[in-house]
């Protein structure tokens, strides 16, 4: 068998598929290098390649499909503190209005609007 002509299936396209599949990749990098994901989670990419020959099993249509799974953000954690039935408050850091040692002044919380429902 001559090797001089063989190439790769991710050549094929006109190196299509070797583009999508590194397209891919360079979005799971930036999901790696965005400080608000998982620094250790895995990430994964999928590529199919699908082959449906014809009738005469001459003529071999092969499509590609690259997919990828990016890790979720980390959640964005609050505390939330309940003064009574109608009053819920997000806790503050130090008190409303006082200033920290950089000279920034504590903003006061929301109060969240408690809804009920007959």
């Amino acid at each position: 068998m001559d090797t001089r002509n063989q190439k790769s299936c991710l050549e094929m396209a006109r190196g299509a598929i070797m583009e999508r599949v590194d397209y891919e990749v360079s979005r799971q990098l930036q999901n790696i290098f965005d400080p608000n994901t998982s620094a250790t989670a895995a990430r994964k990419i999928t590529v199919t390649l699908t082959l449906k020959p014809d009738d005469t099993r001459q003529n071999i249509m092969l499509s590609c499909t690259a997919k990828s799974t990016p890790v979720p953000t980390n959640p964005i954690v609050t505390m939330l503190y309940a003064s009574d039935e109608d009053t819920v408050t997000e806790m503050a850091p130090q008190i409303p209005g006082q200033f920290s040692m950089d000279g920034q002044e504590q903003e006061p919380p929301a109060t969240l609007r408690i809804i009920k429902f007959a």
